[in-house]
């Protein structure tokens, strides 16, 4: 698996139509120096020692995107030159990422819930072997604190016996409907043809992502006007979700297709009056308890838009 050059500054082209869509070029255009090649330095290092959650996007053994939790103590995110880090930990058997090929381009979000602080790395994953993976750091940059809920995680107290089963396939039961439904938090990945694979976060009221016949769809909200997201999917439509049970360990991955629709303004489900929404299909499922980690509490983000409606209008 190869992967192509990359530009290391500056937005792509899925990126600079949907700023110019929104209206909003000019505001991205101001932080387009984030963009700019990796220096994992200082404060940023030091962030990444501490934490313990990740969410890794990358690419199975048959070529199928995915996002996956990362976890281990502190210091599992370990900076070892100001392009480089090493994870000492890799997918957990059952995961879809598990034993995922090296030589592609990956994207990692490292999130810290209890300080509602994030930071997006896009690289390439040099090596994957004997439970650490290796990656070159090409883009480093932190994302506002809105809609991530405060809670604190800690390890999972030790299970009873033997592993849960894992779950595969391709839709979705009523289990998974609810926890979708109920979840105030999922990560999405996402690609682009030249500039890699990302990961990302989205936040909201439980609720905020809809599920209908097997397809699920939630309104954007107000951001950093970059795009990261929504500009890979301009251009590929290939995505994963990953939902996570913070109070059983409880997670469902998805992988399939996603598309950007433009509504207008303050129609019901237009939750932040954005006129945009995301609607996803997925084509494969991973379920199970695939998350060592969980929180017994959590605070609403103050940002979180109010629900409006669950029925998509047009």
């Amino acid at each position: 698996m190869t992967r192509s050059a990359r530009p290391l500054a500056g937005f792509h082209d899925g990126e600079l139509a949907v700023q110019q869509r929104a209206g909003v070029t000019a505001a991205a255009a101001r932080l387009s120096g984030m963009l700019a090649p990796a220096q994992l330095r200082g404060g940023l290092a030091r962030f990444l020692s501490a934490r313990t959650f990740a969410a890794l996007t990358a690419r199975d053994q048959a070529g199928r995107l995915w996002i996956s939790p990362l976890t281990g103590p502190a210091g599992f995110l370990n900076v070892t030159s100001v392009t480089a880090l090493s994870v000492r930990t890799a997918p957990a058997p059952g995961d879809p990422l598990h034993a995922l090929p090296a030589g592609q381009p990956v994207g990692l979000l490292v999130v810290e819930f209890a300080t509602r602080r994030r930071f997006r790395l896009n690289g390439n994953l040099t090596a994957a072997d004997q439970g650490t993976l290796q990656i070159d750091v090409e883009q480093a940059y932190g994302n506002c604190p809105q809609y991530i809920q405060h809670r604190h995680l800690a390890p999972t107290p030790a299970l009873t016996p033997g592993p849960e089963p894992v779950r595969h396939g391709s839709t979705l039961t009523p289990d998974d409907v609810e926890l979708i439904r109920q979840s105030d938090t999922f990560l999405i990945g996402t690609t682009h043809p030249t500039r890699g694979s990302d990961a990302s976060h989205r936040g909201g009221p439980p609720g905020f992502v809809r599920v209908e016949d097997n397809r699920l769809w939630w309104p954007d909200y107000w951001g950093n006007n970059m795009f990261n997201t929504l500009g890979n999917l301009d251009v590929d439509p290939t995505a994963a979700l990953l939902f996570c049970d913070f109070a059983t360990g409880h997670t469902l991955h998805l992988s399939g297709r996603a598309a950007l629709e433009w509504t207008r303004p303050g129609i019901p489900g237009d939750d932040d009056r954005t006129g945009r929404r995301v609607h996803f299909i997925p084509q494969k499922l991973t379920a199970g308890r695939l998350l060592p980690l969980q929180a017994d509490a959590v605070t609403a983000a103050p940002d979180n838009p109010s629900l409006t409606d669950r029925t998509p209008a047009h």
